[in-house]
C-alpha cells in the first residue's frame, strides 16, 4: 500500500518540477488536491479499509496530503515571482511626470511682486539687505521701541523658540517683521543708508488673509538730521507715493497718510490708497484702503543702534507682499498663494522671460 503513495509523491513532485507557468501548476494542484485528485479519491477509499488499516494508511495519507501541499504552495509562489518579473520586464512605465510643453516655467505672483519691488526701489537708489528668519528677542523686539507689555510680545502672536545654553529664556523668536535686518544694518554700516529688506516673517496666526508664514518688504533711510541733505517727511512721502504709483501702474494714484502709532516711529503713519469699495477697483471709487504703514525712525532706535538722534533721523516704511500681490492681480484668498495649483499659476503667474518693467513716474 505505501508503493501507490510513494509513486503519487514522486509524480507530483515531478509534474510541479516541470510546470512552466501557473496553468501547469494548477492542472498539477486539481490533479492531486482537488474534488477529483489522486490523493482525495485514496482518502475516500479510506473508509472501506479495515479499521487496523484505517488508522495507518489514514496516518500516511494526512502526511502526504501536507507534505504535498507545502511541496505545491511554494512552485506556486515561484511561478508568480516569476511570472511578475517578466510582466515589469516587457511592461516597464515610467511613473515621473510628464513635461508640460504647453505650460513654460512660470513665476509665482509673489516671487514677481518682490522682483517689481526690487526694480521700482532700486530705481531710487535704494539696496537689497537680508537677514536670518530666526532672530534674537532684542533685535526683534527690544531695539525697536516694542514694551515688554507690547501684545506682539505675547505667545499668542509670536512663535518662540527654545533657548540655547546660556541665553535667557525665549531669547530667540521666528522674525515677526524683517525690521531686524534695519536693525543690523545700522550697527554694522555707518550712514548714510538707503535699503529695502523683502523676505519671509511668521506671525502666529491662519485664515483667509493671514498666514503663519508670510512676506514683507520693508525700507530704511537715514541720514544727516540737520543741513544739506537732511532728511525729512517729505523725503518719506515722496517715496511711498512713487513707489505705489510705479507698482500699481497709476500715476494718478490717489494716496492719503494718516496718523497712527508704532512704537518704532515718531511721527507714525499708515497709508492708504483710493479704490472702491463696491467695485475692488484700485484708484476708482471714493473709499480708502490702508496698503503700509510708514513714520521716522524713532530717536531710541537710532540710540539703541549707535546713531546720536541730534545728528542722524531717517524714515522707515513696511508692507505685506502678499495683501500687494492680491489687491494688484485680484487675488481673493492669501491661502491659494500657497497651494502649488498649477491651475492656479498658469492664471496668475507670470512669463519667466518678461522683465519686471519701471512704470511710468520713476
Amino acid at each position: 500500500m505505501q508503493d501507490d503513495l510513494d509513486t503519487l509523491k514522486q509524480d507530483t513532485l515531478a509534474a510541479l518540477a516541470a510546470a512552466s507557468d501557473q496553468r501547469a501548476w494548477d492542472t498539477v494542484r486539481v490533479g492531486t488536491l482537488g474534488k477529483s485528485g489522486r490523493l482525495t479519491a485514496l482518502l475516500k477509499e479510506l473508509g472501506k479499509a479495515a479499521p487496523d488499516e484505517r488508522r495507518a494508511r489514514g496516518a500516511a495519507l494526512n502526511a502526504l496530503r501536507d507534505e504535498l501541499g507545502v511541496a505545491i504552495e511554494a512552485r506556486g509562489n515561484e511561478l508568480e515571482s516569476a511570472a511578475l518579473d517578466a510582466r515589469l520586464a516587457s511592461e516597464r512605465v515610467d511613473v515621473t511626470l510628464p513635461a508640460f510643453p504647453e505650460v513654460p516655467g512660470l513665476i509665482h505672483p509673489l516671487s514677481r511682486t518682490i522682483e517689481e519691488m526690487v526694480a521700482i526701489f532700486g530705481a531710487m537708489g535704494f539696496s537689497v539687505a537680508e537677514g536670518p528668519d530666526i532672530e534674537t528677542e532684542w533685535h526683534n523686539f527690544s531695539a525697536l521701541n516694542t514694551p515688554a507689555h507690547h501684545p506682539a510680545r505675547t505667545d499668542h502672536d509670536t512663535f518662540y523658540l527654545p533657548s540655547l545654553a546660556g541665553e535667557g529664556p525665549a531669547s530667540r523668536v521666528l522674525r515677526t517683521q524683517t525690521s531686524g535686518v534695519q536693525i543690523r544694518t545700522m550697527l554694522s554700516s555707518p550712514p548714510p543708508i538707503r535699503i529695502i529688506v523683502p523676505g519671509r516673517t511668521y506671525r502666529a496666526d491662519h485664515d483667509a488673509t493671514h498666514s503663519p508664514m508670510f512676506h514683507q518688504c520693508e525700507g530704511l533711510v537715514i541720514g544727516p538730521a540737520t543741513g544739506e541733505g537732511a532728511i525729512t517727511l517729505g523725503h518719506l512721502k515722496g517715496t511711498v507715493i512713487e513707489f505705489l504709483r510705479a507698482f500699481f501702474g497709476q500715476p494718478s494714484l490717489p494716496v492719503r497718510f494718516r496718523a497712527s502709532y508704532f512704537p518704532f516711529t515718531e511721527p507714525s503713519m499708515e497709508v492708504d490708497i483710493g479704490w472702491s469699495r463696491r467695485t475692488g477697483e484700485i484708484g476708482g471709487g471714493a473709499d480708502w484702503l490702508e496698503v503700509l504703514g510708514s513714520g521716522m525712525v524713532h530717536p531710541r532706535v537710532l540710540a539703541n543702534c549707535g546713531l546720536d538722534p541730534r545728528e542722524w533721523q531717517g524714515f522707515a516704511f513696511g508692507m505685506g507682499i502678499e495683501r500687494l500681490t492680491m489687491l494688484k492681480h485680484g487675488i481673493p484668498d492669501l491661502r491659494s498663494l500657497y497651494e502649488s495649483d498649477l491651475r492656479w499659476l498658469r492664471h496668475y503667474g507670470s512669463s519667466p522671460l518678461a522683465p519686471s518693467m519701471l512704470h511710468e513716474g520713476i
